[in-house]
């Protein structure tokens, strides 16, 4: 606790932290798009271990024929554990920083908790599948595991679409939520964040569970609504360096838009790439534990939601745009310092 205190009361560490939240974000865009996605998961990595960790378990306690307090019970102690397991990592991964040359450990470590490249490699894998009409091994499995949607039955549109809105949600909860808890609270704070976001998106359902994601959800979304907002409006800024894409179109949109996605359902992010481009995302799906997600549609009204290869390329250029703009607001506040 006293080293948490302490990260929260040094301004002059953010700097240093920057630094090298900037290297992490480079090393995770040039590893990521060089690999692709571990197991199949464009995730950040640390994701995937706490679904590992956590996951069969979670899957065991997580039964819709228990009554909704049992289950929120359950999701309680999963969630306390996972919280437990990231403070243990924060702390460790200071300490490691202390003993390592200049911002190693916390670059390598930092790089755990975002993704960007793994996405993109994914997304273009779905391009070539769906535009060339040929066999890309994992493109479709790497999209359903990602979303942790059943796209078994999914036609080319509905594929598409949750493509598009993975680029959004990781955007926000796999870089900017991260990095802004990075930078205010140190390795704590990002593992902490985390923790909850890998717990959101493994139980959360986006927020039609029966009780067990309750928890995890509402603490993620008191962490990052901030970042989400953050998020959101830089999709919509980069609407503006995107072919055919619309940054006053996007933040009309974001203000008084009907067509907006809850948070739970991508929030702000999926509503501001959904405005830019133009086009319909979110809607119903079913998620791979058979789960009915009764998800509204984010857009302008009428919008087509019968997404084509090329509202895919679009996609990802945003997503490139948007990470480019972070970095370079970064980097202003760097040289503001």
């Amino acid at each position: 606790m006293d080293a948490f205190l302490h990260a929260l009361h040094f301004p002059e560490a953010v700097p240093d932290r920057i630094l090298a939240l900037l290297a992490a974000m480079l090393l995770t865009a040039l590893i990521g798009a060089a690999t692709g996605p571990w197991m199949g998961n464009a995730n950040p990595l640390y994701w995937g271990f706490i679904d590992r960790m956590f996951g069969t378990l979670g899957g065991r306690l997580d039964r819709r024929h228990r009554k909704s307090a049992d289950l929120l019970f359950r999701g309680f102690f999963v969630t306390l554990a996972v919280l437990l397991l990231s403070w243990i990592f924060g702390s460790a991964g200071e300490k490691l920083a202390g003993r390592l040359p200049y911002l190693a450990a916390e670059v390598c470590l930092l790089s755990l908790l975002l993704t960007s490249g793994t996405v993109w490699k994914t997304l273009i894998r779905l391009y070539r599948a769906l535009g060339d009409k040929k066999v890309v091994p994992g493109a479709y499995y790497a999209i359903s595991r990602s979303t942790r949607i059943d796209l078994s039955g999914a036609d080319d549109f509905s594929i598409t679409r949750n493509g598009m809105g993975l680029a959004a949600r990781t955007f926000d909860k796999g870089m900017v939520a991260p990095a802004f808890w990075y930078v205010i609270a140190g390795l704590h704070g990002a593992f902490i964040y985390a923790g909850l976001a890998a717990l959101a998106w493994r139980f959360g359902k986006d927020g039609f569970g029966k009780g067990f994601g309750t928890i995890p959800l509402a603490l993620e979304k008191v962490a990052g609504y901030a970042p989400s907002l953050l998020a959101g409006l830089i999709i919509a800024l980069a609407g503006l360096f995107t072919p055919t894409g619309g940054m006053t179109r996007a933040f009309g949109g974001l203000i008084g838009g009907k067509g907006r996605a809850p948070y739970e359902e991508g929030g702000k992010p999926v509503t501001a790439m959904a405005y830019a481009l133009g086009v319909g995302l979110g809607g119903p799906a079913v998620d791979l534990e058979g789960s009915a997600l009764q998800r509204r549609w984010a857009g302008p009204e009428h919008a087509t939601a019968r997404l084509e290869p090329g509202h895919l390329r679009r996609a990802l250029y945003i997503s490139v745009m948007a990470h480019l703009l972070l970095a370079a607001g970064l980097g202003g506040v760097l040289l503001s310092l």
